[in-house]
């Protein structure tokens, strides 16, 4: 969940939250346009959502996903690589996970399978360096009531990584056709 930029006044998507940190729902509905980036590859995802946050905050960091597959220094990238991004261009976030560290239940997945543990140590010590670099996790899950309540707010929008694979059939006539990534692949970003 990332918190919109504050402009000083009003109860709109800027407006500042209150001194007991609780969100207020909006008296009325906002529209925040966040600019769309399709991803280039099936591991990009995240990527393509940490730059359209970047955008809709205004930040003009960032030219494009190469700049962050570069920062990343890794084409396997998990969560908690998004979430150093988001803290290296100082966008403040709320990172919630039920798993501390890389599930190694991901390893019957065939597009984990090649570099898992690699990635098992890297993920690792990324997790356990979170605090200490300024970013917090908090180990639980997160309702939709809760997204929907945040959202509602005006203060916050939200990142949600999604497994194409996993979507019912109703949702596939909106998502664009991905048939340019690699078919035998039993993950989709």
């Amino acid at each position: 969940m990332f918190k919109v930029p504050e402009d000083g006044g009003g109860d709109g998507p800027g407006a500042p939250l209150p001194p007991d940190g609780r969100i207020p729902l909006a008296r009325r509905s906002y529209f925040i346009d966040v600019p769309h980036v399709q991803q280039a590859f099936t591991w990009d995802c995240g990527l393509a959502c940490v730059l359209m946050v970047l955008r809709t905050l205004g930040l003009d960091c960032c030219h494009g996903i190469a700049e962050l597959e570069k920062l990343c220094r890794t084409t396997s990238v998990w969560t908690v690589d998004l979430a150093y991004l988001l803290h290296k261009f100082s966008v403040n976030f709320s990172f919630f996970t039920v798993t501390i560290g890389a599930n190694p239940q991901y390893s019957a997945e065939t597009f984990y399978r090649e570099q898992l543990q690699e990635d098992i140590d890297r993920v690792d010590e990324l997790f356990g360096k979170a605090l200490d670099a300024g970013i917090s996790i908090q180990c639980r899950s997160i309702s939709a009531y809760d997204i929907a309540f945040l959202l509602l707010s005006g203060h916050c929008i939200a990142i949600a990584l999604v497994d194409k694979s996993k979507l019912n059939s109703s949702w596939m006539n909106d998502v664009h056709d991905m048939q340019q990534f690699d078919e035998d692949s039993d993950y989709m970003g």
